[in-house]
């Protein structure tokens, strides 16, 4: 059954929402990094070329973390050199240090996103570091990179709650923040790592960065949808006037250093509720939930993915 079939979601326009959203699609890297069985490159290829061929404009790639750390993502350079780019579609990759800038550079790649905590626990389970040690770690790659002509976003991780240390502190979040724009970043990525976010905090958060000078042009979110509040706190952020969203084809990802991470935000449920909404992403969603239930079934198992289960069966 397709979209078509079913009928498209009832347009219904709300006020004090953006006009068009970006969506930063994370499915290739952060959706298969938790794989237990190896994904082999041509199926990475595959999907890649089949989510540009939906309509997502930005697709992140693969990510330069050493291979004993995410053994899945350590055909980076295999899947750059195989990768098909196609006009007007950016794929960034994820760069933890100075030797994965290295290999970015000797790829070719022209956008970057490195990747902060916004705990002081998170940060020493994550990156080794304590949360004011990540900035010396991070302050070169992101000087190298734009001396280079590259575009660098910056991911903060635990921005509503952590595991290990509970509710976070808006004000921790745009403290860690604030330093990655003064870096040099384009773009903030605020993440939900553990999905426990309500769109109360997203507000909060929202509003601690405006009042600190932050325009919400600079900032995106990424939700998890552990508790099922991912497509709520989308929305709020939307009427925050964020308009980049981060998720996941499919629902897949989570996160290898926080077992109470589960799924992104799925990005066919994300288009399905925009689509209702009437806020353009320039996304097929029938080729989308089509990439969905392909890969799906490539895995062996049903997609997370609300829609897709409900277009594909």
């Amino acid at each position: 059954m397709t979209a078509r079939e079913v009928g498209l979601p009832a347009e219904v326009p709300a006020e004090g929402l953006p006009e068009s959203v970006t969506i930063w699609e994370v499915g290739p890297r952060d959706g298969l990094q938790n794989e237990q069985a190896v994904v082999p490159v041509e199926v990475k290829l595959e999907l890649i070329d089949r989510l540009a061929g939906a309509g997502l404009t930005t697709i992140e790639a693969t990510s330069f973390v050493h291979p004993r750390w995410v053994p899945q993502l350590a055909d980076a350079e295999a899947l750059l050199a195989g990768l098909t780019r196609r006009d007007g579609v950016r794929y960034p990759v994820l760069v933890p240090n100075e030797r994965g800038l290295d290999r970015a550079l000797a790829a070719g790649v022209t956008h970057i996103a490195i990747f902060a905590s916004a705990t002081e626990t998170f940060a020493r389970r994550n990156l080794n570091r304590s949360l004011d040690e990540q900035f010396a770690m991070f302050e070169p790659v992101v000087g190298r990179a734009v001396a280079e002509g590259l575009d660098v976003r910056g991911y903060v991780s635990m921005c509503f709650g952590d595991p290990w240390e509970g509710r976070v502190d808006p004000s921790a979040v745009v403290d860690v923040g604030r330093r990655l724009l003064d870096m040099g970043c384009s773009q903030l990525s605020l993440g939900d790592t553990i999905g426990v976010a309500t769109p109360g905090q997203v507000d909060a958060l929202i509003d601690a960065f405006t009042a600190a000078g932050t325009p919400v042009s600079a900032l995106a979110v990424h939700f998890h949808d552990t508790y099922g509040q991912a497509l709520a706190n989308t929305l709020a952020a939307l009427r925050r006037g964020v308009s980049t969203v981060d998720s996941s084809a499919g629902g897949l990802g989570g996160c290898p250093y926080a077992e109470s991470a589960t799924g992104n935000l799925a990005t066919e449920d994300l288009v399905w509720m925009l689509d209702g909404l009437g806020v353009s992403t320039g996304v097929d969603l029938d080729a989308l939930a089509t990439a969905s239930a392909w890969l799906a079934d490539t895995l062996g198992r049903p997609s997370p993915s609300r829609v897709v289960r409900a277009l594909r069966g």
